[in-house]
């Protein structure tokens, strides 16, 4: 990687705002498809949560900060009172992993983008 490349966002390097916005549908069509997961969006408007999703992303990916939604914690509260564990957070990791690969982002992205997406998990799951 040259220093220009390592100067840049991972936000940036994966692509920007075209590859949050494809990730985010593709992730979302894979964890909708998932019977491990899927009950913990029963009567969630998509097309908003994919909004915030996207907006979010974007932020912890060091791109623009345009996510107003609730902190972590906050917003998945009623979840983990539905049962949100480790395992749905595992499940929600081999998603996003996957949707990576099948958008083509090289290797060492992925682990980047993993690293910061487990790095959630406390938060997550009200730990």
């Amino acid at each position: 990687m040259s220093t220009e490349e390592a100067s840049l966002s991972l936000y940036d390097r994966i692509g920007g705002a075209a590859a949050v916005e494809a990730a985010v549908d593709v992730f979302y069509d894979k964890v909708i498809n998932d019977y491990r997961i899927n009950r913990f969006f029963d009567g969630i408007d998509m097309n908003a949560q994919a909004v915030k999703q996207k907006a979010f992303f974007t932020m912890a990916f060091g791109g623009p900060n345009t996510y107003t939604g609730a902190d972590l914690r906050t917003a998945h509260a009623g979840l983990v009172k539905l049962g949100l564990g480790n395992d749905h957070f595992d499940a929600v990791m081999e998603h996003l992993g996957a949707t990576l690969q099948e958008l083509n982002v090289p290797a060492e992205l992925i682990a980047e983008a993993a690293a910061l997406a487990e790095s959630t998990r406390k938060d997550v799951l009200g730990k």
